[in-house]
């Protein structure tokens, strides 16, 4: 029974509510409040803080998701072994990616996958924002930039600059920027990262880093919008190069400032320090590392 009721604390969070994990299981609002205080009883002491619109994980509750988590993978795959022997891998994995990047290099990548594994389900979440790996049960996650977080571990699978970029035909009309100060006076495609707008580009002068606030008429919180407007000629945007290289092998866009940009950062795949790892997850880090190697 502690396993079931392990399972379904995960659902809860993973799902936000107390209700929304019963529909899926299949039990009443009062079973899940009977399971869930059971579990808190078990371990004796509070999982979760409930308010009448929402809940959170309270230090010990998030810490249970990455124990749960743990055990129910040990468990599934003793149960994967005897069931389809040694070699063969199954079950979900739950990927979280950027907008365009999700789209333009890790979907055609987990297509072959799946049809090496046919036994996988992916579960691709597609986000530019912020993504809770533990509280949404997510495997693995592919971003840009340095980990921060010391809550995760990290593994890099390649080199990434921000290269700032516009179509030929908006250049044509509007000349191209020779120099950040010149960002002033063009229209400017932002990102927008959860409540905040990334309107302050960073440049390397003589060695330096220094940041200009940019302004536009267009915001949006998806990576691949903000490529798509580009495309269009409705202004310069900051773009991963992951992003955009076929776009510029192709002419369709223009790099500019090149001169002043800055170090490059890294593409990485995140994932919860204290997860261990099913054996589908790790084979499909290994896979992404080294089809993107070659990228």
């Amino acid at each position: 029974m502690l396993i079931e009721n392990l399972k379904l604390f995960l659902l809860i969070v993973e799902r936000g509510g107390l209700a929304a994990a019963g529909r899926e299981f299949g039990l009443s609002p009062a079973t899940v409040t009977g399971r869930l205080a059971a579990l808190e009883t078990h371990y004796g002491t509070r999982l979760l803080t409930r308010t009448t619109r929402s809940i959170s994980l309270t230090d010990e509750g998030r810490e249970l998701v990455i124990g749960a988590r743990r055990i129910l993978t040990e468990t599934e795959e003793t149960e994967a072994r005897i069931r389809l022997g040694v070699e063969r891998i199954s079950g979900t994995i739950h990927l979280s990616a950027t907008s365009d990047l999700g789209h333009n290099q890790i979907a055609p990548l987990l297509d072959q996958f799946i049809v090496e594994h046919p036994g996988i389900t992916i579960d691709l979440v597609l986000s530019d924002g912020y993504v809770d790996l533990v509280g949404q049960g997510i495997d693995l996650a592919l971003r840009f930039g340095e980990l921060s977080d010391s809550t995760m571990k990290s593994r890099r699978l390649g080199v990434n600059r921000r290269i700032v970029c516009a179509a030929p035909d908006y250049l044509k009309l509007n000349g191209a920027p020779l120099h950040p100060d010149d960002l002033a006076r063009h229209n400017c495609l932002i990102m927008r990262f959860g409540t905040n707008t990334d309107q302050d580009w960073v440049f390397s002068i003589g060695g330096q880093m220094r940041t200009w606030r940019v302004s536009g008429n267009r915001i949006a919180n998806d990576g691949g919008l903000i490529r798509k407007w580009c495309l269009s000629a409705h202004g310069i945007a900051l773009k991963s190069e992951w992003d955009v290289r076929a776009d510029l092998a192709a002419g369709r866009l223009v790099e500019v400032l090149e001169e002043f940009a800055p170090e490059p950062s890294s593409l990485q795949l995140i994932y919860p320090a204290g997860a261990v790892q099913p054996r589908r997850v790790r084979a499909l880090m290994d896979y992404l590392s080294a089809q993107l190697a070659t990228r």
